[in-house]
């Protein structure tokens, strides 16, 4: 937790009601702790896109189709969304949570590790929102701004894990070091790459915000 859960729940308290079938998704992912994005996340992930507009949208990291369908409500009326994923039980639950919310004119689901799969794709988005493996955002970095379309927004989830990025490598224990540094290697290059404006807004688990501007 990286901000009070007292202001959490304040926030949280202030949201609309989804749809039934959204919140149905939502409660049934959470009870098998599947790793879908935060509620105040979101709130930010559908005011983002509103003012992004995009007409293509690529998500890495389906899980169950959550985020997917819930950013489908939102798309420009020729808007779509790619999204990418390589658990199959997940895939599956995806596919069926597609067909129930009946957006499957609107997201096309692409099945494989993104390491590969991005390689394929041609086309730049106008957003990227990156929910994967965090300890695998540096390495897909290369792909996702070529993908990237000028003034593109790239969107990254869970870059503060719960507050341990703020530590020191040697206070983490051994098996999460590699996924610190990498993280740490990941914020380091979006904020400080010539063609990126970023800002890193502590709400859910740590959300960066990059725009793809000229190279400074």
């Amino acid at each position: 937790m990286i901000v009070n859960e007292r202001v959490i729940s304040f926030i949280n308290s202030l949201n609309e009601e989804d749809s039934a079938l959204i919140y149905q998704i939502e409660q049934e992912a959470r009870k098998a702790e599947v790793p879908i994005v935060r509620t105040e996340t979101k709130e930010l992930l559908k005011v983002l896109e509103l003012i992004q507009k995009p007409k293509r949208l690529l998500e890495v990291g389906t899980a169950v189709g959550f985020s997917a369908i819930y950013m489908s409500q939102f798309l420009p009326e020729d808007g779509r969304i790619i999204t990418i994923e390589k658990y199959e039980p997940r895939i599956q639950k995806a596919k069926e949570n597609f067909a129930k919310a009946e957006v499957e004119d609107k997201v096309t689901l692409l099945e494989g590790d993104a390491a590969e799969v991005l390689k394929t794709l041609v086309e730049p988005f106008d957003m990227i929102f990156m929910d994967a493996a965090k300890g695998q955002y540096i390495h897909f970095f290369p792909e996702v701004l070529r993908l990237l379309a000028p003034g593109g927004m790239l969107i990254s989830d869970n870059v503060l894990q719960d507050g341990d990025v703020l530590e020191s490598h040697y206070a983490i224990t051994k098996r999460n070091r590699t996924i610190h540094s990498r993280m740490r290697e990941y914020l380091y290059t979006i904020k400080h790459h010539a063609e990126l404006e970023t800002a890193i807004v502590p709400i859910g688990d740590g959300v960066a915000i990059s725009i793809r501007v000229e190279a400074k």
